[in-house]
Protein backbone atom coordinates (compact mmCIF):
# COMPACT_ATOMS: atom_id res chain seq x y z
CA UNK A 1 0.00 0.00 0.00
CA UNK A 2 1.26 3.39 -1.08
CA UNK A 3 1.99 5.68 2.44
CA UNK A 4 -0.55 8.61 2.74
CA UNK A 5 2.64 10.30 4.44
CA UNK A 6 6.51 9.12 4.23
CA UNK A 7 9.41 11.57 6.13
CA UNK A 8 12.89 10.20 5.20
CA UNK A 9 16.15 11.03 7.44
CA UNK A 10 14.49 14.71 8.72
CA UNK A 11 16.76 16.74 10.30
CA UNK A 12 16.34 20.01 11.90
CA UNK A 13 19.10 21.95 13.53
CA UNK A 14 19.21 24.94 16.26
CA UNK A 15 22.20 26.58 17.76
CA UNK A 16 21.55 24.93 21.28
CA UNK A 17 19.62 21.89 19.89
CA UNK A 18 19.48 19.14 17.34
CA UNK A 19 15.66 19.08 17.35
CA UNK A 20 15.04 16.46 14.64
CA UNK A 21 18.31 13.68 14.07
CA UNK A 22 17.68 11.92 10.31
CA UNK A 23 13.86 10.54 11.97
CA UNK A 24 11.89 8.56 9.77
CA UNK A 25 7.94 8.23 9.44
CA UNK A 26 5.24 6.39 7.82
CA UNK A 27 1.70 6.87 8.14
CA UNK A 28 -0.52 4.66 5.90
CA UNK A 29 -3.84 6.01 4.71
CA UNK A 30 -6.81 5.63 7.32
CA UNK A 31 -4.41 4.89 9.84
CA UNK A 32 -4.46 6.28 13.09
CA UNK A 33 -0.80 6.77 13.58
CA UNK A 34 0.72 8.03 17.49
CA UNK A 35 3.49 10.07 17.54
CA UNK A 36 4.57 9.96 21.55
CA UNK A 37 7.62 11.21 23.40
CA UNK A 38 9.06 13.48 26.40
CA UNK A 39 8.42 16.72 26.45
CA UNK A 40 11.54 18.04 23.98
CA UNK A 41 11.38 14.59 22.26
CA UNK A 42 11.14 16.69 18.93
CA UNK A 43 7.50 16.05 18.18
CA UNK A 44 6.26 19.45 17.71
CA UNK A 45 9.43 20.33 15.57
CA UNK A 46 8.25 17.48 13.20
CA UNK A 47 4.92 18.22 12.91
CA UNK A 48 5.78 21.54 11.90
CA UNK A 49 7.87 20.74 9.42
CA UNK A 50 4.95 18.46 7.82
CA UNK A 51 2.39 21.22 7.68
CA UNK A 52 4.68 23.55 6.77
CA UNK A 53 5.59 26.38 9.22
CA UNK A 54 8.90 25.32 9.49
CA UNK A 55 11.43 24.06 7.31
CA UNK A 56 13.71 21.13 7.67
CA UNK A 57 17.55 21.15 7.29
CA UNK A 58 17.78 18.12 5.60
CA UNK A 59 15.60 14.83 4.53
CA UNK A 60 12.73 13.81 2.07
CA UNK A 61 8.96 13.87 2.36
CA UNK A 62 6.34 12.11 0.33
CA UNK A 63 2.58 12.53 -0.22
CA UNK A 64 1.07 10.05 -1.75
CA UNK A 65 3.94 8.46 -2.95
CA UNK A 66 5.39 11.54 -4.46
CA UNK A 67 8.22 13.29 -3.27
CA UNK A 68 7.01 17.03 -2.30
CA UNK A 69 7.99 20.28 -0.63
CA UNK A 70 5.80 21.71 1.58
CA UNK A 71 7.24 25.63 1.47
CA UNK A 72 3.84 26.96 3.84
CA UNK A 73 1.17 25.84 5.75
CA UNK A 74 -1.42 26.89 2.67
CA UNK A 75 0.70 24.49 0.72
CA UNK A 76 -0.18 21.90 3.29
CA UNK A 77 -3.94 22.92 3.48
CA UNK A 78 -3.71 22.23 -0.45
CA UNK A 79 -2.68 19.15 -0.31
CA UNK A 80 -4.77 18.07 2.50
CA UNK A 81 -3.23 17.86 5.24
CA UNK A 82 -5.22 19.54 8.66
CA UNK A 83 -3.24 20.21 12.31
CA UNK A 84 -4.70 21.78 15.54
CA UNK A 85 -1.59 23.15 17.07
CA UNK A 86 -0.84 22.73 21.07
CA UNK A 87 -0.36 26.31 21.07
CA UNK A 88 -2.72 28.03 19.05
CA UNK A 89 -2.67 30.35 16.36
CA UNK A 90 -5.83 32.32 16.73
CA UNK A 91 -5.99 36.04 16.32
CA UNK A 92 -7.60 37.25 19.84
CA UNK A 93 -9.60 40.50 18.32
CA UNK A 94 -11.33 38.63 15.69
CA UNK A 95 -14.38 35.86 16.31
CA UNK A 96 -14.41 32.61 16.07
CA UNK A 97 -15.83 32.40 12.62
CA UNK A 98 -13.56 35.16 11.27
CA UNK A 99 -10.48 33.14 13.02
CA UNK A 100 -11.70 30.34 11.22
CA UNK A 101 -12.33 32.55 7.63
CA UNK A 102 -8.89 32.53 7.51
CA UNK A 103 -7.51 29.41 6.48
CA UNK A 104 -10.32 28.44 4.08
CA UNK A 105 -10.82 29.53 0.61
CA UNK A 106 -12.11 32.76 0.03
CA UNK A 107 -15.54 33.93 -0.84
CA UNK A 108 -17.68 31.96 1.64
CA UNK A 109 -20.12 34.15 2.88
CA UNK A 110 -19.95 34.64 6.67
CA UNK A 111 -22.88 33.80 7.99
CA UNK A 112 -23.04 30.73 5.74
CA UNK A 113 -19.66 29.74 7.18
CA UNK A 114 -20.99 30.60 10.77
CA UNK A 115 -23.73 27.84 10.44
CA UNK A 116 -20.90 25.65 9.25
CA UNK A 117 -18.76 25.46 12.65
CA UNK A 118 -22.29 25.48 14.35
CA UNK A 119 -23.40 22.52 12.75
CA UNK A 120 -19.85 20.79 13.03
CA UNK A 121 -19.36 21.65 16.57
CA UNK A 122 -22.72 19.97 17.34
CA UNK A 123 -21.87 17.10 15.26
CA UNK A 124 -18.47 16.62 17.20
CA UNK A 125 -19.75 17.27 20.61
CA UNK A 126 -17.70 21.13 20.73
CA UNK A 127 -19.60 23.54 22.33
CA UNK A 128 -18.97 26.47 20.00
CA UNK A 129 -20.18 30.34 19.75
CA UNK A 130 -18.79 31.41 16.18
CA UNK A 131 -19.79 35.47 16.84
CA UNK A 132 -18.14 35.10 19.80
CA UNK A 133 -14.24 37.07 20.13
CA UNK A 134 -11.28 34.71 20.86
CA UNK A 135 -9.85 36.72 23.72
CA UNK A 136 -13.50 36.08 25.84
CA UNK A 137 -12.27 32.58 25.33
CA UNK A 138 -10.42 29.86 27.55
CA UNK A 139 -7.81 27.77 26.61
CA UNK A 140 -10.09 24.94 25.77
CA UNK A 141 -12.32 26.28 24.29
CA UNK A 142 -9.80 27.76 21.80
CA UNK A 143 -8.81 24.10 21.21
CA UNK A 144 -12.16 23.60 20.22
CA UNK A 145 -11.98 26.64 17.56
CA UNK A 146 -8.82 24.54 16.39
CA UNK A 147 -10.42 21.35 15.96
CA UNK A 148 -13.43 22.56 13.97
CA UNK A 149 -11.25 24.59 11.71
CA UNK A 150 -9.20 21.45 10.95
CA UNK A 151 -12.14 19.41 10.29
CA UNK A 152 -14.13 22.04 8.20
CA UNK A 153 -10.80 21.46 5.46
CA UNK A 154 -11.59 17.94 4.94
CA UNK A 155 -8.58 16.49 5.39
CA UNK A 156 -6.75 13.45 4.22
CA UNK A 157 -4.15 13.75 7.16
CA UNK A 158 -5.27 15.27 10.16
CA UNK A 159 -2.52 16.32 12.89
CA UNK A 160 -3.76 16.47 16.82
CA UNK A 161 -2.35 17.58 19.28
CA UNK A 162 -3.28 16.81 22.40
CA UNK A 163 -7.45 16.77 21.45
CA UNK A 164 -9.26 15.61 24.38
CA UNK A 165 -7.94 17.79 27.28
CA UNK A 166 -11.17 19.82 26.74
CA UNK A 167 -13.91 17.64 26.50
CA UNK A 168 -15.97 15.26 29.30
CA UNK A 169 -15.45 11.33 29.56
CA UNK A 170 -18.41 11.19 27.36
CA UNK A 171 -17.23 13.80 25.01
CA UNK A 172 -14.03 11.92 24.02
CA UNK A 173 -15.70 8.91 23.51
CA UNK A 174 -17.83 10.65 20.87
CA UNK A 175 -14.56 12.22 18.97
CA UNK A 176 -13.01 8.71 19.10
CA UNK A 177 -15.92 7.45 17.40
CA UNK A 178 -15.46 10.36 14.50
CA UNK A 179 -11.90 9.42 14.29
CA UNK A 180 -12.66 6.19 13.70
CA UNK A 181 -15.13 6.64 11.22
CA UNK A 182 -12.68 9.33 9.49
CA UNK A 183 -10.28 6.99 9.19
CA UNK A 184 -12.58 3.99 7.70
CA UNK A 185 -13.59 6.79 4.94
CA UNK A 186 -9.62 7.04 4.01
CA UNK A 187 -8.49 10.05 6.50
CA UNK A 188 -5.46 9.71 7.97
CA UNK A 189 -4.78 10.35 11.66
CA UNK A 190 -1.67 11.78 13.61
CA UNK A 191 -2.18 11.41 16.93
CA UNK A 192 0.21 13.50 19.42
CA UNK A 193 -1.28 12.45 23.00
CA UNK A 194 0.25 11.74 26.68
CA UNK A 195 -2.77 9.75 27.85
CA UNK A 196 -1.39 6.43 27.04
CA UNK A 197 -4.61 4.99 27.79
CA UNK A 198 -6.35 6.93 24.56
CA UNK A 199 -3.01 5.98 22.58
CA UNK A 200 -3.90 1.79 23.39
CA UNK A 201 -7.73 2.42 22.70
CA UNK A 202 -7.28 4.05 19.76
CA UNK A 203 -4.36 4.02 17.37
CA UNK A 204 -3.23 1.12 15.16
CA UNK A 205 0.09 2.28 15.34
CA UNK A 206 3.03 4.21 17.71
CA UNK A 207 6.47 5.50 16.80
CA UNK A 208 8.63 6.80 20.02
CA UNK A 209 10.52 9.60 19.91
CA UNK A 210 13.18 10.33 22.38
CA UNK A 211 16.24 13.36 22.29
CA UNK A 212 15.22 14.23 18.41
CA UNK A 213 15.84 10.21 17.47
CA UNK A 214 12.89 7.57 16.66
CA UNK A 215 13.42 5.36 19.41
CA UNK A 216 10.99 2.74 19.06
CA UNK A 217 7.48 1.63 16.80
CA UNK A 218 4.87 -0.51 17.91
CA UNK A 219 1.41 -1.42 18.05
CA UNK A 220 0.29 0.29 20.81
CA UNK A 221 -2.89 -1.94 21.35
CA UNK A 222 -0.56 -5.13 22.10
CA UNK A 223 1.42 -2.73 24.87
CA UNK A 224 0.65 -2.06 28.41
CA UNK A 225 1.43 1.23 30.40
CA UNK A 226 4.07 0.01 31.62
CA UNK A 227 6.10 -0.89 28.47
CA UNK A 228 4.86 2.42 26.29
CA UNK A 229 6.07 4.61 29.43
CA UNK A 230 9.35 2.46 29.44
CA UNK A 231 9.80 3.21 25.49
CA UNK A 232 8.83 6.97 25.97
CA UNK A 233 11.22 7.93 29.22
CA UNK A 234 13.10 5.23 29.36
CA UNK A 235 11.48 4.17 32.80
CA UNK A 236 8.13 3.48 34.53
CA UNK A 237 6.60 6.87 35.95
CA UNK A 238 7.04 6.73 39.90
CA UNK A 239 3.79 5.41 41.63
CA UNK A 240 2.23 7.97 43.34
CA UNK A 241 1.78 8.06 47.17
CA UNK A 242 -1.80 9.67 48.67
CA UNK A 243 -1.55 9.11 51.74
CA UNK A 244 -4.62 10.90 53.79
CA UNK A 245 -4.06 13.88 55.66
CA UNK A 246 -5.97 15.94 58.11
CA UNK A 247 -6.68 19.18 56.95
CA UNK A 248 -6.80 22.31 59.15
CA UNK A 249 -7.85 25.93 59.35
CA UNK A 250 -9.85 27.32 55.86
CA UNK A 251 -7.29 29.55 54.10
CA UNK A 252 -9.34 30.39 51.32
CA UNK A 253 -13.00 30.76 52.18
CA UNK A 254 -15.69 31.67 49.25
CA UNK A 255 -19.01 32.71 50.34
CA UNK A 256 -22.26 34.10 48.14
CA UNK A 257 -19.87 35.05 44.97
CA UNK A 258 -22.35 36.17 42.46
CA UNK A 259 -20.92 37.92 39.09
CA UNK A 260 -22.11 39.71 36.42
CA UNK A 261 -20.75 38.15 32.98
CA UNK A 262 -17.74 40.98 32.09
CA UNK A 263 -18.83 40.47 28.35
CA UNK A 264 -21.66 39.36 26.46
CA UNK A 265 -19.64 35.63 25.70
CA UNK A 266 -18.54 35.35 29.58
CA UNK A 267 -19.85 33.17 32.09
CA UNK A 268 -22.00 34.21 34.69
CA UNK A 269 -20.85 33.26 38.20
CA UNK A 270 -23.75 32.27 40.47
CA UNK A 271 -23.96 31.58 44.48
CA UNK A 272 -20.62 29.87 44.93
CA UNK A 273 -19.56 28.72 48.00
CA UNK A 274 -16.13 26.54 48.97
CA UNK A 275 -13.82 26.41 51.31
CA UNK A 276 -9.89 25.44 50.76
CA UNK A 277 -7.85 24.26 53.96
CA UNK A 278 -4.30 23.78 55.47
CA UNK A 279 -2.78 20.82 54.29
CA UNK A 280 -5.70 19.75 51.33
CA UNK A 281 -6.54 19.67 47.91
CA UNK A 282 -9.63 20.92 46.50
CA UNK A 283 -9.77 19.98 42.65
CA UNK A 284 -12.24 21.62 40.44
CA UNK A 285 -13.50 19.53 37.87
CA UNK A 286 -15.70 21.01 34.60
CA UNK A 287 -15.83 21.67 30.85
CA UNK A 288 -13.90 24.41 29.82
CA UNK A 289 -16.32 27.38 29.62
CA UNK A 290 -18.37 27.24 32.77
CA UNK A 291 -17.14 29.58 34.59
CA UNK A 292 -13.38 28.10 35.61
CA UNK A 293 -12.11 31.34 34.25
CA UNK A 294 -14.30 33.83 35.67
CA UNK A 295 -13.65 32.32 38.99
CA UNK A 296 -9.54 31.95 38.99
CA UNK A 297 -9.86 35.71 37.84
CA UNK A 298 -11.63 36.85 41.02
CA UNK A 299 -9.62 34.08 43.09
CA UNK A 300 -5.91 35.50 42.28
CA UNK A 301 -7.16 39.30 41.78
CA UNK A 302 -7.01 39.95 37.83
CA UNK A 303 -11.16 40.71 38.91
CA UNK A 304 -11.64 42.84 41.65
CA UNK A 305 -15.27 43.68 41.05
CA UNK A 306 -16.91 40.81 43.66
CA UNK A 307 -17.44 41.81 46.93
CA UNK A 308 -15.11 42.31 49.72
CA UNK A 309 -16.64 39.55 51.99
CA UNK A 310 -17.27 37.05 49.05
CA UNK A 311 -13.53 35.91 49.21
CA UNK A 312 -11.43 35.96 52.20
CA UNK A 313 -7.76 35.09 52.92
CA UNK A 314 -7.02 33.51 56.29
CA UNK A 315 -10.18 35.32 57.18
CA UNK A 316 -9.81 38.55 55.42
CA UNK A 317 -12.02 39.59 53.04
CA UNK A 318 -9.53 40.35 50.42
CA UNK A 319 -12.41 40.68 47.31
CA UNK A 320 -11.12 44.13 46.34
CA UNK A 321 -7.79 43.39 46.76
CA UNK A 322 -5.35 43.65 43.97
CA UNK A 323 -3.42 40.17 42.70
CA UNK A 324 0.33 41.94 44.18
CA UNK A 325 -1.32 42.39 47.81
CA UNK A 326 -2.71 38.86 47.74
CA UNK A 327 0.98 37.71 46.57
CA UNK A 328 2.76 39.44 49.22
CA UNK A 329 0.21 37.71 52.25
CA UNK A 330 0.90 34.20 50.45
CA UNK A 331 -0.80 33.46 47.65
CA UNK A 332 0.55 31.78 44.63
CA UNK A 333 -1.05 31.53 41.27
CA UNK A 334 -0.35 28.96 37.73
CA UNK A 335 -2.91 30.22 34.90
CA UNK A 336 -3.64 27.69 32.18
CA UNK A 337 -2.55 30.21 29.78
CA UNK A 338 1.82 29.57 29.42
CA UNK A 339 2.60 31.68 26.78
CA UNK A 340 1.22 35.48 27.53
CA UNK A 341 0.00 34.68 31.14
CA UNK A 342 2.41 32.51 32.78
CA UNK A 343 5.51 33.75 31.17
CA UNK A 344 6.63 36.35 28.71
CA UNK A 345 7.58 34.94 25.17
CA UNK A 346 10.68 37.27 24.88
CA UNK A 347 12.21 37.38 28.56
CA UNK A 348 14.38 34.93 29.84
CA UNK A 349 13.69 32.37 31.92
CA UNK A 350 15.13 34.27 35.07
CA UNK A 351 13.87 37.62 34.08
CA UNK A 352 10.22 35.42 33.63
CA UNK A 353 10.80 34.85 37.93
CA UNK A 354 10.15 38.50 38.52
CA UNK A 355 6.70 37.71 37.65
CA UNK A 356 6.04 36.39 40.99
CA UNK A 357 9.19 36.98 42.94
CA UNK A 358 8.73 41.04 43.74
CA UNK A 359 10.35 40.04 47.34
CA UNK A 360 13.69 41.07 49.07
CA UNK A 361 14.88 38.01 47.24
CA UNK A 362 14.71 39.52 43.81
CA UNK A 363 14.66 43.24 44.36
CA UNK A 364 16.67 45.20 46.78
CA UNK A 365 15.50 49.43 46.87
CA UNK A 366 13.63 48.84 43.61
CA UNK A 367 16.89 47.31 41.93
CA UNK A 368 16.61 43.91 40.08
CA UNK A 369 19.04 41.32 41.91
CA UNK A 370 20.44 39.96 38.80
CA UNK A 371 22.36 37.17 40.40
CA UNK A 372 20.15 36.15 42.58
CA UNK A 373 16.77 35.95 40.23
CA UNK A 374 19.86 33.52 37.89
CA UNK A 375 20.53 31.74 40.40
CA UNK A 376 17.00 30.85 41.54
CA UNK A 377 15.73 30.27 38.04
CA UNK A 378 18.95 28.20 37.38
CA UNK A 379 17.71 25.98 40.53
CA UNK A 380 13.92 25.47 39.41
CA UNK A 381 15.50 24.39 36.06
CA UNK A 382 17.98 21.41 38.11
CA UNK A 383 14.86 20.70 40.42
CA UNK A 384 11.94 20.22 38.07
CA UNK A 385 14.63 18.76 35.06
CA UNK A 386 13.62 21.25 32.72
CA UNK A 387 14.95 20.59 29.43
CA UNK A 388 16.59 24.30 28.63
CA UNK A 389 19.59 26.70 27.40
CA UNK A 390 19.70 27.93 30.99
CA UNK A 391 18.48 30.71 32.98
CA UNK A 392 19.02 32.98 29.72
CA UNK A 393 17.02 30.78 27.48
CA UNK A 394 14.19 32.92 26.04
CA UNK A 395 10.47 31.56 27.65
CA UNK A 396 9.03 31.33 24.13
CA UNK A 397 12.32 28.37 23.00
CA UNK A 398 11.04 25.98 25.44
CA UNK A 399 8.43 23.21 24.63
CA UNK A 400 5.16 23.77 26.07
CA UNK A 401 5.78 20.68 28.73
CA UNK A 402 9.29 21.81 30.01
CA UNK A 403 7.96 25.65 30.02
CA UNK A 404 4.52 24.23 32.52
CA UNK A 405 7.21 22.34 34.43
CA UNK A 406 9.16 25.88 35.36
CA UNK A 407 5.99 27.69 35.89
CA UNK A 408 4.71 25.40 38.41
CA UNK A 409 8.40 25.25 39.84
CA UNK A 410 8.65 29.07 39.90
CA UNK A 411 5.76 29.06 42.12
CA UNK A 412 6.62 26.32 44.33
CA UNK A 413 9.76 27.99 45.03
CA UNK A 414 7.75 30.90 47.09
CA UNK A 415 6.19 28.20 49.98
CA UNK A 416 2.84 29.51 48.73
CA UNK A 417 -0.18 29.66 51.47
CA UNK A 418 -2.34 28.97 49.37
CA UNK A 419 -1.71 27.70 45.78
CA UNK A 420 -4.46 28.14 42.97
CA UNK A 421 -3.19 26.06 40.00
CA UNK A 422 -4.98 25.91 36.44
CA UNK A 423 -4.61 22.60 34.08
CA UNK A 424 -1.50 21.49 35.88
CA UNK A 425 -0.01 19.23 33.65
CA UNK A 426 -1.79 20.02 30.50
CA UNK A 427 0.56 19.31 27.42
CA UNK A 428 2.57 17.36 29.50
CA UNK A 429 4.37 13.86 29.25
CA UNK A 430 4.23 11.30 31.87
CA UNK A 431 6.84 11.34 33.49
CA UNK A 432 6.31 15.44 33.99
CA UNK A 433 2.87 15.00 34.78
CA UNK A 434 4.08 12.60 37.66
CA UNK A 435 6.61 14.86 38.66
CA UNK A 436 3.97 17.85 39.03
CA UNK A 437 1.62 15.99 40.81
CA UNK A 438 4.29 14.74 43.45
CA UNK A 439 5.17 18.60 44.06
CA UNK A 440 1.58 19.58 44.28
CA UNK A 441 1.27 16.66 47.01
CA UNK A 442 4.16 17.55 49.11
CA UNK A 443 3.28 21.22 49.06
CA UNK A 444 0.13 20.55 50.43
CA UNK A 445 1.92 17.80 53.08
CA UNK A 446 3.87 20.85 53.77
CA UNK A 447 0.23 22.67 55.03
CA UNK A 448 -0.11 24.73 51.50
CA UNK A 449 -3.88 24.78 50.69
CA UNK A 450 -4.07 23.79 47.35
CA UNK A 451 -7.22 24.46 44.57
CA UNK A 452 -6.91 22.97 40.95
CA UNK A 453 -8.50 23.46 38.13
CA UNK A 454 -8.19 20.42 35.51
CA UNK A 455 -10.23 18.81 32.64
CA UNK A 456 -7.92 16.04 33.58
CA UNK A 457 -10.66 13.24 35.47
CA UNK A 458 -7.71 10.99 36.25
CA UNK A 459 -5.59 13.69 37.39
CA UNK A 460 -8.10 15.15 39.89
CA UNK A 461 -8.80 11.83 41.20
CA UNK A 462 -4.81 11.13 41.79
CA UNK A 463 -4.27 14.24 43.39
CA UNK A 464 -7.24 15.25 44.99
CA UNK A 465 -8.43 15.37 48.90
CA UNK A 466 -11.86 16.65 47.66
CA UNK A 467 -13.67 17.42 44.52
CA UNK A 468 -16.41 19.55 43.36
CA UNK A 469 -17.87 20.59 39.98
CA UNK A 470 -18.38 23.88 37.68
CA UNK A 471 -21.35 23.89 35.25
CA UNK A 472 -22.71 26.76 34.07
CA UNK A 473 -21.32 29.21 36.70
CA UNK A 474 -22.47 27.39 39.50
CA UNK A 475 -20.82 24.76 41.61
CA UNK A 476 -21.43 21.28 43.32
CA UNK A 477 -21.14 20.60 46.81
CA UNK A 478 -18.02 19.03 47.36
CA UNK A 479 -17.59 15.18 48.09
CA UNK A 480 -14.38 13.06 49.10
CA UNK A 481 -12.58 11.55 46.36
CA UNK A 482 -13.07 8.04 48.13
CA UNK A 483 -16.96 8.60 47.56
CA UNK A 484 -16.99 9.62 43.72
CA UNK A 485 -16.69 8.38 40.73
CA UNK A 486 -15.71 9.18 37.25
CA UNK A 487 -19.59 8.66 36.29
CA UNK A 488 -20.36 10.39 38.69
CA UNK A 489 -18.23 13.31 38.01
CA UNK A 490 -18.95 13.27 34.47
CA UNK A 491 -22.92 13.75 35.08
CA UNK A 492 -22.52 16.39 37.87
CA UNK A 493 -20.23 18.34 34.79
CA UNK A 494 -23.72 18.59 33.18
CA UNK A 495 -25.40 20.51 35.97
CA UNK A 496 -26.94 17.44 37.68
CA UNK A 497 -26.15 17.15 40.94
CA UNK A 498 -29.27 18.07 42.81
CA UNK A 499 -30.23 14.40 42.65
CA UNK A 500 -27.42 13.04 44.33
CA UNK A 501 -27.48 15.49 47.08
CA UNK A 502 -31.32 14.80 47.85
CA UNK A 503 -30.86 11.24 47.93
CA UNK A 504 -27.67 11.88 50.09
CA UNK A 505 -29.85 13.60 52.21
CA UNK A 506 -32.58 10.73 52.05
CA UNK A 507 -30.23 8.13 52.91
CA UNK A 508 -28.63 10.16 55.97
CA UNK A 509 -32.62 10.86 57.72
CA UNK A 510 -33.60 7.14 57.43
Amino acid sequence: MTSRLALKQITKRYPAVVANDQVDLTVLPGEIHALLGENGAGKSTLMKIVYGVTRPDAGQIFWNGQETNIASPAVARKLGIGMVFQHFSLFDTLTVAENIALGLPGGTPLDELEQRIADTARQYGLDLEPQRHVHTLSVGECQRVEIVRALLGNPRLLILDEPTSVLTPQAVAKLFETLRQLAEEGCSILYISHKLDEIRALCHACTVMRGGRVTGQCDPRRESHASLSRMMIGSEPPVMKHEQATPGRAVLAVRGLSLPKAHPFATELRDIHFDVREGEILGIAGISGNGQQELMGVLSGEDTRASAGAVCLDGVPVGKRPVAWRRARGMAFVPEERLGRGAVPELSLAQNILLSHQDAGALSHGFIKTRAIRELAAGIIDRFQVKAAGPQAAAASLSGGNLQKYIIGREVARRPRLLLVAQPTWGVDVGAAAQIRAELLALRDAGCAVLVISEELDELFEISDRLIVMAKGRVSPSIGVSDASVDLIGQWMSGLWEDHAARTAEVSHA
